[in-house]
């Protein structure tokens, strides 16, 4: 399927969420100690944040690297909600508030809208669930051809491209195409 007026990155990006979709995740949120760099919870397991983080991988793009070494040198300006002094590469990439927090930084952060013509295939959206959960997807252009676009992402039946953009109440709007494994 090829993405009309879509950069190159954003078109793999949507592939590799969309591939996610063929997998089957149960939807697993515990803590685990994972290898660094590259580390991953088991393949069959996951949430929101660990299909994003598949996705990109696919690319060459290690956001478990890549958001820890920004926590190492902006440590202050992550959020504080689980109470750490100091950064744990077996978890932060896994966080959402964390994952909006490193886009701003490292991406571009864009405006929320109720205009679904705002939202591009490649970008990140971020979402409240259930008014209190944090929660992370992918753009995807529509399976039934619309208008609105649809997104990839996990909410608990393992990873699913799905007509949800504008159903929960969106936190965040990120576009994060890097040009290098090591940025």
């Amino acid at each position: 399927m090829a993405l009309a007026a879509t950069p190159p990155f954003a078109e793999r990006l949507v592939q590799a969420a969309l591939e996610r979709t063929q997998h089957t995740v149960r939807y697993e949120p515990a803590y685990v100690k994972l290898d660094y760099p590259n580390g991953d919870v088991p393949a069959d397991t996951g949430v929101c944040t660990d299909e994003v983080i598949r996705a990109y991988r696919a690319l060459g793009h290690d956001l478990q690297k890549l958001v820890h070494e920004d926590m190492k040198r902006a440590f202050a300006v992550y959020p504080k909600h689980w109470g750490l002094s100091s950064t744990d590469k077996n978890i932060d990439h896994r966080r959402v508030p964390n994952l909006q927090t490193f886009f701003k930084r490292r991406g571009t952060s864009l405006p929320v809208t109720p205009n679904a013509a705002d939202y591009q295939p490649g970008d990140l959206i971020t979402c409240t669930v259930a008014g209190k959960l944090p929660h992370i997807a992918i753009v995807v252009p529509a399976a039934d051809g619309g208008a609105t676009p649809w997104i990839v992402h996990n909410i608990g039946q393992g990873p699913k491209c799905e007509n949800r953009l504008f159903e929960f109440p969106l936190t965040g709007h990120y576009r994060f195409h890097p040009k290098t494994s090591n940025q």
